[in-house]
């Protein structure tokens, strides 16, 4: 069970990410979480380099969806302005926002990757539809709400069990 919290890839930063490896593996779709995997859970607006790396996302044939659990306030100031698709109040790890995100893009789960930076919502969410999940570090954790800081413990207990099954290798870890 505590392999569906394992994800695919681990990577510091989407920056890290190599697109063109992915997209030659038949993937042509991208859900990210917002809040600590794009910026900082109190970061208003994207950073010029984030803007230029959703450029990139584009120029390399990839449709993008941002599906946060955050609300519709939140999340549509941070992505109306880049012009990307989002979905608020996702309620992840639900099946639901990661389907209907796969349906604004016209994706397959075969095709469509999860980034985010929370094992029990993002990657907990892709694995059971069998999409392909990056797991980045987080951007801020001091800014965390009360629900992401529980998650966070929640984190630690399957990461014991994973280690404890050696699914989980720390020098996998990007530092």
């Amino acid at each position: 069970m505590f392999e569906l919290f394992m994800p695919r890839l681990r990577v510091n930063t989407v920056f890290d990410i190599n697109l063109n490896d992915l997209y030659a593996k038949g993937y042509r779709g991208i859900i990210t979480d917002l809040d600590n995997t794009l910026v900082g859970a109190k970061e208003p607006s994207a950073t010029p380099e984030l803007v230029v790396w959703f450029e990139k996302v584009k120029k390399a044939g990839f449709k993008l969806v941002i599906v946060s659990n955050n609300n519709m306030n939140r999340v549509s100031l941070f992505a109306t302005p880049l012009d990307i698709e989002f979905i608020h109040a996702a309620r992840k790890p639900s099946n639901t926002p990661f389907r209907k995100a796969m349906n604004i893009m016209g994706l397959t789960p075969e095709q469509t990757i999860v980034v985010g930076d929370q094992m029990m919502t993002d990657v907990f969410g892709g694995n059971r539809l069998g999409l392909h999940t990056v797991l980045v570090l987080p951007i801020s954790l001091h800014d965390e709400g009360w629900t992401t800081r529980i998650n966070r413990g929640l984190e630690r207990i399957a990461l014991s069990r994973l280690r404890r099954k050696g699914i989980w290798n720390e020098e996998e870890k990007k530092k």
